[in-house]
């Protein structure tokens, strides 16, 4: 049993036991969240739209972090500009408890 979740603008495929890494949400570690659900397969037919309107997907917080930094660097040639950036993207790992279809 899987089931589709929307989160932060992107959409992720869980199970039960999943740890995923989701956009950064305002929650301390540890604590509960859930997460609305755009389709759910339990291994019979796949569900989604009115099937699934008072579904959710509970998760717990194990901690909030910072991605591998990914770098820009900007260059024009014969000016002399030249320019470096980096960034690193901040996320929260979520462990997924519990499906409720």
């Amino acid at each position: 049993m899987y089931a589709i979740i929307a989160t932060g603008g992107k959409q992720y495929k869980v199970a039960e036991g999943d740890i995923i890494k989701v956009e950064k949400l305002n929650a301390e570690a540890g604590s509960e969240v859930k997460f609305d659900v755009i389709a759910i397969n339990n291994d019979k037919d796949m569900l989604c739209g009115e099937a699934v309107a008072n579904s959710n997907v509970t998760a717990s917080v194990i901690e909030d972090g910072k991605a591998k930094k990914v770098v820009v660097y900007k260059y024009k040639r014969k000016t002399g500009y030249h320019k470096k950036q980096g960034h690193r993207q901040p996320f929260t790992k979520v462990e997924i408890k519990a499906i409720n279809a």
